[in-house]
């Protein structure tokens, strides 16, 4: 008997897995280049309400698949009935190779830079390579942790999510205590919108996380949309209220200029211990993160695994632990594989970016394909502006592929060779068990001749 998962995610533990993807470390990390690219005060928290609702659009057509269609693996769903499964196929193979490890590797890496910022024990015995440690190690325990349950994971998400929130408010409650700043006249070079947006959007993602756990959420007609859109709304909320602490404590130029944008904010207040209390609430920030991360990704594996012999080990779930055990441990192997590769924060984003942001636009136009191919598909909700949200969301996509596309061709040209190496096996690999695939129903139907 096949073992299928259990519905066991309620709405607040579907809302915290939303916002605990989204809020990762790149609010942090990525604030004073998106500030360059917005070139105002009032251009940050226009670019960043911008990102928020553009993050909506996606959502709400996410939310009209999801519950349609309320099975693990999200994209690989949606993709596989609106065009075929070669196109869920490589959107999981993708995810798998790319995506999944190298947001793992992020998160892990940010968790690390700033557990060594509190205090790094290792350093004192000789060892050259901590960070490395400390960010395989913390994806091993929360991979451990997954694999335990899902109850185990989706509370330690529950608890991380809840502190980091907080924490965020926190730094707003600090800064509106802070005392008049002195004007900052450092001079720095803009970078483009287009380039801000990526930012943006990238600080945003993991909105669409819901979708991959679909077949465990409770209620999934009504509590899916609801999750996304609460998810969405409040991390948006929370982006421009620390974006604005950012900027009364800072000033633009500060803001833009800041090589630890959190720390010197709250530094205004608490001086001495400000850089700490921000380094041990990042760390909490990129744990939420990782844990969710794995937690999703895994069951991305799952819906792949399930469906193409070549990975199907993947697609075994466990009976006893009520988890994707396979897909859990190799998609934490791969992901410790690229720790030891990891190049920069930066470089990585846009390394992704393409893939993600191409995958975005093929599901979002999903949408309006499966409504004249699938018409009689029961659908408890449906897009709030349809079409007009959909294509602003599509147009959006499409121009921050050709961005991080004509970034990488003039820029990272290695990083492009090797995605579209990575694309083109995924392609020979579909080829390969299609083939296989072909013969074996050949053959049963020749063997099935014979026998009558």
């Amino acid at each position: 008997m096949e073992v299928a998962p259990k519905k066991e995610l309620s709405l607040f533990d579907s809302t915290s897995i939303i916002v605990g993807i989204i809020i990762g470390a790149g609010i942090y990390q990525m604030a004073p280049d998106i500030a360059k690219g917005a070139h105002s005060g009032w251009g940050v928290l226009a670019i960043w309400l911008a990102g928020g609702l553009l993050s909506l659009f996606g959502a709400i057509g996410y939310a009209e698949l999801a519950t349609a269609y309320p099975q693990e693996g999200g994209d690989y769903v949606y993709l596989s009935r609106a065009y075929g499964k070669w196109a869920g196929f490589l959107f999981g193979w993708i995810q798998l190779a790319i995506v999944r490890p190298g947001d793992i590797a992020i998160m892990a890496f940010a968790f690390a830079t700033y557990i060594r910022a509190i205090g790094d024990p290792l350093a004192g015995y000789g060892f050259s390579h901590s960070q490395r440690i400390y960010a395989a190690a913390a994806t091993a325990i929360l991979t451990a942790i997954n694999i335990l349950g899902v109850k185990e994971g989706k509370w330690t998400q529950n608890i991380l999510t809840t502190v980091k929130a907080l924490g965020l408010l926190a730094i707003v409650g600090v800064a509106a205590m802070s005392p008049q700043r002195t004007p900052v006249t450092e001079s720095f070079g803009p970078l483009p919108v287009s380039l801000a947006m990526i930012f943006v959007l990238f600080t945003y993602g993991g909105w669409n996380e819901m979708a991959y756990v679909a077949a465990e959420v409770k209620n999934p007609r009504r509590n899916i949309v609801r999750a996304l859109v609460l998810g969405s709304a409040a991390v948006t909320v929370l982006y421009l209220l620390v974006n604005g602490a950012f900027l009364y404590t800072l000033g633009y130029v500060g803001l833009a200029t800041s090589k630890a944008v959190a720390t010197d904010c709250v530094s205004t207040v608490l001086p001495r211990i400000g850089g700490s209390l921000i380094s041990a609430l990042v760390c909490i920030s990129a744990l939420g993160a990782l844990n969710g991360l794995i937690f999703t990704g895994a069951r991305i594996s799952y819906a792949l695994g399930a469906e193409h012999r070549a990975f199907g080990v993947l697609g075994k779930w466990s009976e006893r632990r009520g988890t994707p055990v396979w897909a859990l441990l190799v998609q934490g192997v791969i992901a410790a594989g690229l720790i030891l590769l990891f190049g920069s924060f930066v470089d990585t984003i846009l390394y992704t970016a393409a893939p993600v942001y191409l995958f975005y636009l093929a599901t979002s136009l999903s949408v309006i394909v499966l409504r004249f191919r699938e018409p009689d598909t029961e659908r408890p909700y449906r897009v709030t502006g349809y079409p007009v949200t959909t294509l602003v969301f599509c147009a959006v996509c499409a121009f921050l592929i050709y961005s991080a596309i004509s970034y990488a061709f003039w820029n990272k040209r290695a990083s492009l060779i090797l995605l579209s190496a990575i694309l083109l096996v995924g392609v020979l690999l579909y080829w390969l068990t299609d083939i296989r695939g072909a013969a074996r129903k050949v053959a049963t139907k020749t063997q099935r001749r014979k026998e009558k």
